[in-house]
């Protein structure tokens, strides 16, 4: 258990948020506990606005307008590159272009997904593949690629600074992403591979999430009544549940991961179509060109710091597989192994019996008023930054049940707005998101143009007779996805292209993932959780159960992370690989998790994280422990220190992407960021946390 300091003037310093506990609630926590009305417009003055205050978007048809808009700024843009007495620097053309497509094609995307009215949602996806196309065809402008190259290789006629050779680099990468600098014969190569992975991918996608049929008859009539059944068939949608019969649940996890012919093509064709797209862009592998401009660089690194973390988790690890195995064997005294489809079961089972807590005890404690208040004091205690939720006009928002905050500096000003669809609704996506909707850049007059961006969750929406309460991983969803809000509104960047979350995907995740550690840190909790009916404090021991059982078999938790990091890194290798996929997942699951694999299964096929994660599925543990060595140097001795937030905004997240992240990890942390030190900082972090006994 961590030791908590007392620090007096850090509790006066929260004390607004604090002294109110038994009185109201702030106006912020008021505004979330209580679901906000439809705004109507009753002004024959103000006819309202569009979605974000865009007036072209009052109604669907603006999509068609604002795209054609792109198009013809577009043509001025490249117009402008490509000609020799351009009046500014060539990045900065570049980040006006870039500008213009991505505050089109950044908003097309979230509305196609979030509108709940088909023709906005139609028009969007009309216009992100109009926009697509558009995109496609400016890669592929060899005189685009060569105004820049030339530039980077001889030098602008404008002084530049570091950043801006930076991004113009980044620029460059992205180009030749798309093999234009090849020769013609392999350019078309390379576009119709991209094409082909794309497809791929939607397809392995959809099979993966799937659920199983199986013929009834072929399953023991004792063990159907848990099943779902359609007409002869048993549906089978998970791959765990939650039932005290192992016979049961050991169905569930063969069943639902039986091998599926089409995904195996899917999935072999997807991965020899990147490794072909790799080798003709001059990788020997794709890990490699997916690695290129990361935090870890080099797949070797990134290989490095997993086999390192795996050899360090070992004795932990079997730890906690002693306990989990006691745990088995009070249901079972003749069980002498654990099987995969046990450990789901028995890390819920062991919650209640290690914290002697249900988890339904946490929730009247956690209204989302309160989270968010909690959110808001913290933000003010690290950064001197306000929420203030802000009434819209009519129009600007595509559900009656979205709030919109903005983000107010003590002494900066407005630094953005934050639009919050946090409600469960028909036909929502089920994820929990962060949408860029307008990136942050230093506008050609010296004033900054603020970004705007929306945070999806699904939490349920208020009752009633009470508020939305959220669940311990409904509080960390929250706080991990306004994290990455954070970094959006805090990134001040001379450019666009590379604003707050647009970074390399192993680092975007550390500030999102730094903030589950102030979730998880009962200093914190203690200043927001409240029950939403008396507004009484949670109680002190429940408070540390609450933050204890965070940490519930991290261990094993994060050996699961290496392997599936492991297996994605293989393969996206070298090729041709040495054997199936399955075969493949068979001996590497054996050397790297400890719980053998399952004849006949094929838990790889439904790993739809190898679509959108290829080769970097690693990037959470990376951020995690990145994340955790900025917790444990700067802010786990106080997590309110105003110094420590500052030189975190002003060193980290204020760079947003316009800094390489191996060299702004290496300059924040005083330390070179090699795979042995990150590895260890997650032990560290493990070493930490109370050990459990039953």
């Amino acid at each position: 258990m961590l030791s908590i300091p007392k620090h007096l003037s850090l509790w006066k310093k929260c004390s607004p948020g604090v002294s109110r506990a038994l009185g109201t609630w702030s106006p912020l926590a008021t505004a979330f506990n209580t679901k906000p009305g439809r705004k109507l417009n009753i002004s024959f003055a103000n006819e309202g606005t569009g979605l974000f205050g865009m007036k072209e978007l009052s109604n669907y048809e603006g999509f068609f307008l604002l795209k054609e808009n792109v198009i013809n700024r577009t043509d001025e843009l490249v117009e402008e590159i490509c000609n020799p007495n351009r009046k500014r620097k060539i990045v900065d053309a570049f980040d006006d272009l870039s500008n213009t497509l991505c505050s089109v094609a950044d908003l097309a995307e979230f509305v196609r997904l979030a509108h709940p009215q088909t023709s906005f949602s139609y028009a969007a996806e009309n216009a992100c593949i109009a926009l697509s196309g558009l995109v496609e065809k400016l890669n592929t402008n060899r005189d685009l690629y060569d105004s820049l190259k030339n530039v980077i290789t001889k030098g602008d006629k404008f002084e530049t600074t570091e950043v801006d050779n930076h991004v113009a680099a980044l620029f460059l990468f992205d180009f030749e992403q798309c093999g234009i600098h090849l020769p013609e014969e392999k350019r078309k190569e390379v576009v119709a591979l991209n094409d082909y992975i794309l497809q791929l991918g939607q397809r392995f996608m959809a099979g993966s999430v799937a659920p199983r049929s199986i013929a009834k008859e072929s399953i023991p009539t004792n063990i159907r009544p848990y099943f779902v059944e359609d007409n002869d068939n048993i549906v089978v949608s998970s791959v765990s549940i939650d039932c005290r019969e192992e016979v049961v649940r050991e169905a569930c996890y063969k069943m639902y991961l039986l091998s599926d012919s089409d995904q195996e093509y899917f999935l072999d064709e997807l991965l020899k179509a990147r490794n072909r797209l790799a080798n003709l862009c001059g990788f020997p592998t794709y890990a490699h060109r997916a690695l290129k401009a990361s935090l870890a660089e080099h797949p070797n690194n990134t290989i490095d710091f997993l086999e390192e973390l795996n050899e360090l988790l070992k004795p932990r690890v079997q730890s906690d597989f002693n306990v989990m195995l006691e745990i088995k064997k009070k249901e079972n005294p003749l069980a002498t192994g654990l099987a995969p489809w046990d450990i789901p079961y028995i890390c819920s089972k062991a919650k209640k019996e290690l914290y002697h807590s249900e988890s339904s005890n946490f929730p009247p404690y956690f209204s989302l008023g309160a989270c968010m208040e909690g959110f808001n004091q913290l933000m003010q205690s690290l950064y001197g930054i306000q929420l203030v939720n802000e009434p819209m006009e009519s129009g600007e928002c595509w559900a009656s049940d979205v709030y919109k905050l903005a983000v107010e500096h003590d002494t900066e000003g407005l630094l953005g707005h934050i639009y919050c669809d946090f409600y469960e609704r028909k036909n929502k996506p089920n994820q929990d998101c962060h949408f860029t909707i307008r990136g942050g850049r230093r506008l050609p007059d010296g004033s900054y143009q603020n970004p705007l961006v929306a945070v999806m969750l699904n939490v349920p929406p208020p009752r009633w007779n009470g508020p939305s309460l959220l669940t311990p991983s409904m509080v960390d969803n929250l706080f991990h996805e306004m994290g990455h809000a954070m970094h959006s509104m805090l990134a001040r960047t001379e450019h666009q292209h590379v604003t707050g979350t647009r970074c390399a995907m192993d680092f975007a995740e550390v500030p999102s993932v730094l903030m589950e550690y102030f979730s998880a840190d009962p200093r914190v909790v203690k200043t927001f959780a409240r029950h939403y009916e008396t507004k009484e404090p949670m109680p002190e021991k429940m408070l540390q159960q609450y933050c204890s059982s965070k940490h519930n078999f991290s261990a094993s938790e994060m050996q699961l992370q290496v392997f599936y990091s492991l297996l994605d890194q293989k393969y996206h290798g070298q090729h041709p690989l040495t054997g199936s996929t399955t075969e493949i997942l068979a001996r590497l699951q054996g050397k790297y998790y400890g719980i053998p694999y399952v004849e006949n299964t094929a838990w790889q096929l439904r790993f739809s994280h190898l679509v959108g994660y290829g080769a970097k599925y690693y990037s959470y543990l990376m951020s995690r422990s990145v994340a955790s060595s900025i917790w444990q140097n700067f802010f786990i001795a106080d997590p309110f220190s105003r110094q420590a937030g500052e030189r975190y905004r002003r060193e980290c997240l204020g760079h947003g992407g316009g800094k390489p992240a191996r060299a702004l990890v290496k300059d924040f942390l005083q330390i070179d960021p090699a795979p042995q030190y990150l590895a260890k900082s997650l032990i560290s972090e493990l070493d930490r946390q109370p050990q459990f006994k039953l």
